[in-house]
């Protein structure tokens, strides 16, 4: 049947005139799903504002597998932003979904993307706006099964007291047996304990409330999480990986949006995972192993989508979009046949070790925008601690080959505060910018005129769960913002531009990622204390969030800033990547010695854990070795 608005919109449609960019809450985009047989109802959240969620490769994939299940339905919803909210509550309308305008805490589930830690609190004030109850442990049979999944359920338990579920790893697959299994339950008269129990014997799934939260000599203050007695849920629970990318659909999103989005552009997923090994990289230790797509299905599914939406511009996105076994062929031949139409080809960021001649010259056509590359650190010591696995000689081959070829504009990737940082190595980062600006005036030319410029965007390091460097401690605020201030003054060249982000952000991300199920009551309490789209520059209230800790007792500063030892039980040692606690411990030596450990796609078998665990394997399209 085709999608109708339910009544609820007449009373939200005046509100429309009176807010902010209305076009957020206008709904049946060309692309958007009008036949739907129904009768059991899911509707995915992903909690921010249309124009952020709105290109979400993660909501769109699950959107069409729902869609696609007989007997089930999947909408939209974004969060509204203050203006629209604050309309709503004094009108006395809740949350609606984006294709009916249906209350969503009448759907069946509702599921929420979790894209990043900082968006905690906006998933406590959809559930509220929505009229469902927050705390999963006070919601009633008739209330929506609430789960969650994405990027960051690796340490899911601050918010665990929101949820019902937590789906670990990829979703296809995984959110069609959930929503059957809640159908199956409830069409069989079950309580919603019971419906929580069939939830906890699908692959992937992880139910909170069957888990009892210890703490002891063994753990560290956060404690750790054991299966309550007589539940039979497994000790760990370990993500869903699907084999094969191929199988997947290539082209997701196919919703054309009626306003400006962050993406405005076709994405076409070329692979999925990564087995270089950064470090601090949490995506590259959980999205293992590396799945590629090949490069007839990738040429393919571009040449579709652009002709479906009327895109003139397609990202290949991935984690590392170059290391694709066929990147240069794709790019090539995407270029060969788009180039006449003036479609632009993009890479979200290119490894400097991987991106070659004939790779520049196809990447965008005719079209030189600006070229991104992350080298993470200034100095090869800390390159080599990180396992960044680049050179210098390789960001001075990339420069000039970029530059060579029509480009004038270079953006660089740095972090601050990685383990072992000194002085000389934020010292390097400006010297590592002014290094690519002179080639680039060697090639083009000086003056103003030639448009040779070089940005710097510094990152604050966090330390993520299931990665190499879940045990550091994060700079102390002081210490970031006097290296900010040293990198800031080290630069003389007026076209540098340095930018760099907020330490305070950086802080509460820190503390979110450490704790543990104690820690929603800071993110509640922040809440209460008005913190909303914490993500958002403008609203970000760091006050708030402080209070929010003294009120629970902790310094959220001094907690960002605590190692853990390196024997502790973690918060999150219950839910598992497939990636090893043995491997992460031994990266996290080699770190230390300035050791560092090749990319299993290239060489040997790295030891992470995850191919005999999860029972995959590296899927390569093509030849990786020799690069």
């Amino acid at each position: 049947m085709r999608l109708e608005r339910t009544d609820l919109y007449a009373d939200l449609e005046p509100l429309l005139a009176k807010v902010e960019h209305p076009a957020r809450y206008l709904d049946h985009e060309w692309g958007a799903t009008e036949e739907q047989d129904g009768p059991f109802h899911v509707c995915m959240m992903y909690a921010d504002v249309y124009e952020v969620g709105q290109p979400n490769l993660g909501i769109a994939i699950l959107y069409n597998e729902l869609n696609a299940a007989e007997g089930i339905s999947c909408e939209r919803c974004y969060l509204p932003w203050t203006d629209m909210s604050a309309l709503m509550r004094e009108a006395g309308v809740p949350l609606l979904s984006l294709e009916t305008s249906s209350p969503v805490a009448s759907f069946d589930i509702v599921g929420f993307t979790l894209a990043h830690e900082m968006i905690a609190t906006n998933i406590i004030e959809a559930l509220d706006l929505a009229h469902i109850p927050v705390r999963a442990a006070e919601r009633d049979e008739d209330d929506p099964i609430v789960i969650a999944g994405g990027p960051s359920a690796w340490n899911c338990e601050p918010l665990c007291a929101l949820f019902d579920a937590v789906l670990l790893g990829d979703g296809e697959g995984e959110i069609v047996d959930v929503a059957q299994a809640v159908r199956d339950a409830r069409e069989a008269g079950a309580t919603r304990a019971e419906v929580l129990r069939s939830l906890a014997r699908v692959q992937g799934v992880y139910v909170p409330s069957l888990y009892d939260v210890v703490v002891d000599e063994s753990s560290t203050r956060w404690g750790y999480a054991v299966p309550k007695e007589g539940s039979g849920v497994p000790d760990v629970v370990y993500k869903r990986c699907i084999p094969d990318l191929s199988a997947t659909d290539p082209v997701p999103q196919k919703m054309v949006p009626y306003m400006g989005i962050v993406q405005d552009r076709l994405a076409v997923e070329v692979l999925r995972g990564c087995a270089r090994g950064c470090r601090f990289c949490q995506a590259g230790m959980t999205y293992r192993p590396v799945r590629e797509r090949p490069f007839e299905q990738v040429v393919e599914a571009a040449e579709r989508g652009l002709d479906e939406t009327g895109y003139d511009e397609v990202s290949l996105s991935s984690l590392s979009t170059t290391d694709h076994s066929q990147c240069e062929r794709i790019l090539l031949q995407l270029d060969e046949r788009l180039r006449a139409k003036g479609v632009r080809v993009s890479i979200p960021s290119q490894r400097l070790d991987s991106f070659g001649v004939d790779m520049a010259a196809a990447v965008s056509g005719s079209r030189r925008g600006g070229l991104t590359f992350a080298p993470e650190a200034g100095t090869q010591r800390l390159r080599d601690v990180i396992n960044k696995n680049v050179t210098e000689e390789d960001l001075e081959r990339a420069a000039r080959n970029a530059f060579e070829l029509g480009w004038r504009r270079m953006k660089l990737y740095f972090m601050m505060g990685l383990p072992t940082e000194t002085d000389e190595d934020i010292l390097a980062i400006t010297a590592a910018a002014q290094r690519v600006l002179d080639i680039g005036r060697e090639v083009v030319g000086r003056g103003y005129k030639s448009g040779v410029s070089v940005s710097i965007s510094v990152a604050v390091f966090v330390p993520k769960s299931h990665t190499p460097f879940q045990w550091c401690g994060q700079l102390p605020i002081e210490e970031v913002r006097r290296r900010q201030q040293l990198m800031l003054h080290s630069a003389k060249d007026r076209d540098i531009r340095i930018s760099y982000h907020d330490a305070q952000v950086s802080v509460v991300e820190a503390a979110l990622s450490k704790m543990g199920r104690a820690g929603f009551e800071l993110v509640y309490g922040a809440w209460e204390r008005g913190c909303r789209f914490d993500a958002w520059t403008s609203e970000f209230k760091y006050d708030q969030w402080v209070e929010a800790g003294h009120a629970m007792g902790i310094d959220i500063e001094e907690l960002a800033a605590e190692p853990t030892p390196l024997g502790a039980r973690l918060p999150w040692d219950h839910t598992s990547p497939g990636v090893s606690k043995g491997f992460l411990l031994r990266e996290w030596r080699r770190a230390l010695e300035g050791k560092t450990t090749a990319d299993c796609t290239m060489t040997s078998c790295a030891g992470c854990g995850v191919c005999p665990t999860l029972g995959v394997d590296n899927n390569i399209a093509g030849d990786r070795h020799g690069r």
